[in-house]
């Protein structure tokens, strides 16, 4: 380690231990050399014994600072690792920095714009409309037209921070692995690898144009969801320029009761528009917690979502949208060999795994969920359940599904926030079996084949001479197989012979040696005999090899 990481791991260390973090640990799973670690800083006391083990987790994450607090609020959506009292408090925790100079944002955005501020936008506001860990936001409106506009900036030094703290990360996690093996359960060093990946993209602004714009375009004449417009001629990795928009944080039950929001309708859309990401575009933002949902202050008895953000998405092929969808039906049915068989048949389960075993642990597990009413089961623990069973099954849970399984988390903590009463379930289901019937049913064969049908007709002239290409091909296939089956029992009876070859000279030696240990006179005759045989069976094995 270099000075400033040994500096930076010494704090960290003292931290964990000012919070009591290392208690947490049972003393019979503490290696001793992490025990005797302990004991000579013996001087760091634990300040904050009043408070709950998930409490003192949030609070010590927060004090290390912008890269802890993000990590805590990644493994908060991970209830798959974590029990749910440590989830939630994670949740809890709160992504605000101190704002940096204005002078170097300006500075920021010039180099990035190759040309001074007042030449592109008016009245540009040097004070921030709000900051976080990975960069903060300016108000100006674009001289060309007056649109309202507003600037994110990346935070100039945030990028060595980021590495240098992940892999300080990294390291922690293989000396946790070594110091106390048991730890393996949580993966510690697949967590903070898929940390390190998400935190890296969302420093490419560009990406997040890119993603913003994809969904804009998908929900451009939608009632249900409004995404910013996307100014790209202005959008370069460390800074993206978007349409200001207005409304009421997700977040905030009063202001949207107070103008007359249709919450269980607000609550309702919520969930559409999430299945319509995933299941008809096939692409669905993945970082919908409040700070990134707003609800238009337009039309309050017809609310509409406006999603920010969108520096994480999703995205899902057919497989794994059939997967899913059949998935929850099943269950929605309390169908668990038909959930068990769908985990092999797709492939997320390896095909030795037994399916009564399978589908008699997910019984065991999802049975006291369904005893609920429908209205008080959680989707989205559901899906967390599954996985964790799954997982003991050698499932491998493919990055996009924990994806989904977060935003769902989100979603629906949301729609329950906002409408207590919300049943995801009356919402989803019909959603699900129309997808279902659309993609697998009659309707859906006629349709592929009628989009088939151009390219079929296109290459009709070519089938004779397709047909006969193939069929010689197969012709001299079938030849070359026959020779090698030929060639094949050749060998193999030229190997018998031989085999049978060194067994008879096995024996023969053995009876040979057998003659020479029994001779003497009173035994000549016996002698003779097993020699005899004996050279007999060599002559013959002889011959079998050459």
């Amino acid at each position: 380690m270099t000075l400033v990481e040994l500096k930076r791991f010494y704090y960290i260390q003292k931290v964990v231990l000012e919070y009591g973090l290392d208690e947490l640990l049972p003393t019979q799973l503490k290696p001793l050399s992490a025990r005797l670690c302990r004991k000579s800083i013996f001087w760091i006391k634990n300040k904050h014994t009043e408070k709950s083990p998930a409490e003192r987790i949030k609070l010590a994450l927060q004090q290390l600072g912008p890269v802890f607090i993000k990590f805590g609020q990644m493994l908060s959506t991970r209830r798959d690792l974590l029990p749910q009292e440590f989830a939630e408090q994670l949740a809890m925790l709160q992504d605000q920095v101190p704002p940096f100079d204005s002078q170097l944002a300006m500075q920021q955005i010039e180099q990035a714009l190759g040309k001074s501020i007042d030449a592109v936008f008016d009245d540009f506001d040097p004070v921030p409309l709000a900051s976080a860990s990975i960069a903060q936001v300016h108000t100006a409106k674009l001289k060309s037209n007056g649109e309202e506009i507003v600037i994110k900036i990346i935070r100039p030094d945030i990028e060595p921070i980021i590495r240098a703290d992940t892999q300080l990360m990294k390291r922690l996690s293989k000396v946790l692995l070594k110091l106390v093996p048991e730890a393996a359960r949580l993966r510690p060093l697949e967590v903070v690898l898929d940390y390190e990946k998400t935190i890296l993209d969302e420093l490419n602004l560009e990406r997040e144009a890119a993603n913003t714009i994809q969904l804009r375009r998908n929900f451009l004449d939608s009632k249900e969801l409004y995404v910013p417009e996307i100014y790209p001629d202005f959008t370069h990795k460390n800074m993206i320029v978007m349409e200001r928009i207005y409304g009421i944080p997700v977040s905030d039950i009063t202001a949207l009761e107070a103008q007359g929001t249709n919450m269980k309708l607000l609550a309702e859309r919520g969930v559409e528009t999430f299945f319509t990401q995933v299941f008809r575009d096939s692409f669905f933002h993945a970082d919908m917690h409040p700070g990134n949902v707003f609800v238009s202050y337009e039309t309050p008895e017809d609310p509409r979502w406006i999603g920010i953000d969108c520096g994480i998405v999703g995205t899902l092929n057919r497989e794994d949208k059939r997967y899913l969808a059949e998935n929850l039906l099943a269950f929605f049915h309390r169908d668990y060999r038909k959930v068990a068989e769908l985990h092999v048949d797709s492939g997320w389960v390896p095909s030795y795994v037994d399916v009564n075993d399978f589908e008699f642990a997910i019984r065991t597990v999802c049975d006291p969920i369904f005893e609920k009413p429908l209205a008080e089961i959680s989707f989205g623990h559901v899906l967390v359940n599954l996985f964790a069973t799954a997982r003991k099954f050698e499932m491998t849970v493919q990055p996009q599904l924990v994806l989904l399984q977060k935003t769902l988390l989100y979603i629906e903590g949301l729609g329950r926030q906002l409408y207590p009463q919300l049943d995801l379930w009356d919402t989803a289901k019909p959603f699900l079996e129309h997808w279902v019937k659309e993609q697998m049913g009659p309707q859906a064969v006629f349709s592929a084949v009628k989009q088939r049908a151009p390219f079929w007709a296109e290459k009709l002239p070519e089938l004779p001479e397709l047909v006969f290409d193939t069929l010689t091909k197969a012709t001299k296939q079938q030849a070359k197989l026959d020779k090698l089956f030929f060639q094949a029992e050749q060998f193999t009876q030229q190997q018998g012979h031989a085999n049978k070859g060194r067994y008879l000279l096995s024996c023969g030696g053995v009876l040979m040696i057998c003659a020479a240990i029994v001779y003497n006179p009173e035994t000549s005759s016996l002698a003779s005999t097993l020699a005899s045989i004996g050279l007999g069976l060599l002559i013959v094995g002889w011959f079998k090899l050459k």
